[in-house]
């Protein structure tokens, strides 16, 4: 007799304001390992955002489409402690990315409050594409504010919304 195939969903949250490729690069890599991936977009975080929750759903959204697993990805959006989030959609796994290791400290705490939280899932630590180690949401926003270039950095509707939404803010300064 033989046991059937216990399927694995990983979750991928995060607030990503705004989607960059090191985003795309870990739900691409984790797309292989798993039998679905959950990109859980925060509707309200703890921290200040650039783009609304619609605004970030929809570059998430419009983003995975090009990856070659996107039948396996899955773009939603969730409110409240992940663990809880974890519980109710039944994942074995938490994603969680790695550039450096000062990112290691913060995630190793979050990871063992997770395991504290929801035994069911285990946390992988996944590291994006070398060539996207240096990014993160908050250098890519920096990087826009004054104007600096992000193509090839960011999918070309994240980069359409910072020009639009930093062009705005130079208009009103110089008013």
């Amino acid at each position: 007799m033989s046991k059937a195939r216990v399927r694995t969903r990983a979750i991928y949250p995060g607030t990503f304001d705004p989607t960059t490729n090191g985003h795309l690069s870990l739900v691409e890599r984790a797309s292989c390992l798993f039998d679905e991936v959950v990109v859980a977009i925060s509707r309200k975080p703890g921290k200040a955002v650039l783009f609304t929750y619609e605004e970030r759903f929809e570059f998430m959204r419009a983003a995975v489409k090009q990856l070659p697993n996107k039948h396996k990805i899955k773009v939603v959006g969730f409110d409240g402690l992940l663990a809880h989030f974890v519980k109710k959609v039944k994942a074995t796994a938490i994603i969680r990315g790695l550039r450096a290791v000062s990112d290691f400290e913060f995630e190793f705490q979050m990871a063992l409050m997770n395991r504290k939280l929801a035994r069911e899932a285990e946390t992988v630590f996944l590291m994006p594409a070398l060539s996207w180690v240096y990014l993160s949401s908050s250098i890519i926003r920096e990087v826009a504010r004054n104007h600096g270039d992000v193509n090839g950095m960011v999918p070309a509707i994240v980069k359409k919304a910072l020009e639009q939404k930093f062009k705005k803010q130079t208009r009103r300064n110089a008013e």
